[in-house]
């Protein structure tokens, strides 16, 4: 008898806006060089108008920050990351530009980020949604262009739930396409984030993870023919001599998750084998049934098919979920 779906009735559609994301500028004739020297994947070859899935490391292979990078000119590119990070990541990127050409800024307030799920996505957008996962589609006006940025869907076992940003300048009146639009929690919109398998960085998990630790490689967000960057060989050992032991799992549990929190397996109780990367809850519409919780956690491959337990071997108990993409092999 097929098991029911824990998720059966969390159709979202509708849009938010996402406070818990930041931006940052990136510009000048060396902007392109500088971030190919920076970041997990090739900026260079990056098209004008197009995104991509990015990682910053330290040179042990850790990611200080994970990126949404969006080439808006040859010499302009944002870097939209969790919010909390951004003024960390801001400075430490500065430290590195030397003699170079770019300008490195906070630029959160300059900006206006919509997130958007669901069904108004196929009924407003559907050349969008013909696009590959980090396509884009530009939106002009007045001499101003914002971008619609395809997202990764949400994936329960019985359906799969379109996600998508929107980022512009502030002074750019939204698109049409996003007027009357149903308003979304910031529940949903985690929840869906969750369930897409994607996370972030943020400064409860910075230099916590390799990339392949959440995945990055899996969901083109590392490039393994570019040239060097922090922690490139760390990373490409990881991938190349079949070292990889951790990687992201999709979880449910009774209890509420905390992002840092540290995930236990019966096989060892005495030591964690992974840690909270990121959090969700799910209310039902009947307000009688209780909540449940969800979250990516970074563990041990080992422990992935051992009982789970939050916050230590005697805590509440940890539901593995299906990945909602493939893993790449190691190489």
């Amino acid at each position: 008898m097929p098991s029911i779906d824990p998720l059966l009735n969390f159709k979202p559609t509708g849009m938010v806006t996402p406070d818990h994301l930041g931006v940052i500028l990136t510009e000048g004739a060396d902007a392109a060089g500088f971030l190919q020297g920076q970041l997990t994947h090739d900026v260079l070859l990056l098209p004008v108008g197009k995104a991509r899935l990015a990682g910053y490391c330290s040179a042990k292979g850790r990611l200080l920050g994970t990126f949404l990078v969006l080439k808006r000119s040859p010499e302009s590119f944002l870097l939209v990351c969790h919010q909390d990070l951004v003024a960390s990541l801001v400075k430490r990127l500065s430290m590195f530009v030397m003699r170079a050409k770019v300008k490195i800024s906070e630029a959160t307030p300059n900006f206006q980020i919509r997130g958007i799920i669901g069904q108004v996505l196929d009924e407003q957008l559907p050349s969008l949604l013909s696009l590959d996962s980090w396509g884009v589609l530009p939106h002009h006006l007045n001499e101003l262009t914002g971008h619609f940025v395809k997202l990764y869907p949400a994936v329960t076992s019985s359906k799969s739930i379109a996600r998508a940003l929107w980022i512009g300048p502030v002074s750019l009146a939204l698109p049409s396409q996003l007027e009357n639009l149903p308003a979304l929690s910031h529940e949903d919109w985690d929840l869906a984030e969750v369930l897409s398998g994607i996370c972030m960085v943020q400064t409860a998990t910075a230099e916590a993870f390799v990339p392949q630790m959440i995945n990055y490689e899996s969901v083109n967000g590392v490039s393994f023919k570019k040239g060097c960057y922090p922690g490139q060989e760390v990373v490409a050992r990881s991938q190349f001599r079949g070292t990889l032991k951790r990687r992201a799992y999709v979880v449910s549990s009774a209890a509420a998750l905390h992002v840092g929190l540290e995930v236990f397996s019966a096989a060892d109780p005495e030591q964690a084998c992974g840690m909270v990367a990121s959090t969700a809850v799910y209310r039902q519409t009947d307000a009688s049934q209780p909540a449940s919780y969800w979250g990516i956690v970074s563990m041990q491959t080992a422990a992935a098919d051992q009982p789970l337990h939050l916050g230590s071997a005697q805590g509440p108990v940890l539901e593995v979920q299906a990945l909602p993409y493939p893993l790449l092999e190691d190489i």
